[in-house]
């Protein structure tokens, strides 16, 4: 399987949001501070999580996104689905067309693989993640880094990503 860079970005995106929706709406700006994300890639991906009804977002000072439902109902297959990622294991993008039109020995393998882990991730909440110990640890530290370069004043800069 070969996730790309879209279907992790969005995945990371969400679970910001869910561990910081306590806090109300949060900010492209600074999912993109915390994720080193570019921030115009993330406005393309959310523009495809809001039309899927992953997210809400608010509009005006303190506005940002939120989720559209509990942590808990939203599931990682979802997101990757919403940007229009596959999980496809085969060579030929699950149309047949392996070896000049025909489907090759393995193409059946290859397709039942990529049901397997789209099943996986569609058993995978975003609450599932928010409550693991590591993913907990990982965002403090982003937290405290946001929190220690804006205090500097200090810029990231990120790669330009495009879709």
């Amino acid at each position: 399987m070969r996730l790309t860079t879209k279907g992790r970005y969005a995945v990371t995106a969400m679970l910001d949001i869910a561990l910081h929706d306590n806090q109300g709406p949060v900010s492209l700006a600074d999912i993109s501070q915390r994720q080193a994300i570019s921030l115009s890639y993330l406005e393309q991906l959310f523009a495809k999580l809001r039309k899927s009804s992953l997210v809400n977002s608010v509009r005006g000072p303190g506005g940002g996104y939120e989720l559209e439902r509990h942590s808990e109902a939203i599931y990682v297959a979802e997101i990757i689905d919403a940007v229009n990622e596959s999980v496809d294991t085969t060579k030929c993008r699950g149309a047949g067309d392996c070896q000049g039109g025909e489907i090759c020995l393995t193409h059946h393998l290859w397709e039942d693989l990529s049901g397997q882990i789209h099943s996986f991730l569609q058993s995978i909440s975003l609450a599932d993640l928010v409550t693991k110990n590591e993913v907990k640890k990982i965002s403090e530290n982003q937290d405290q880094r946001q929190i220690r370069m804006n205090d500097c004043g200090g810029e990231l800069r990120l790669p330009a990503a495009s879709l």
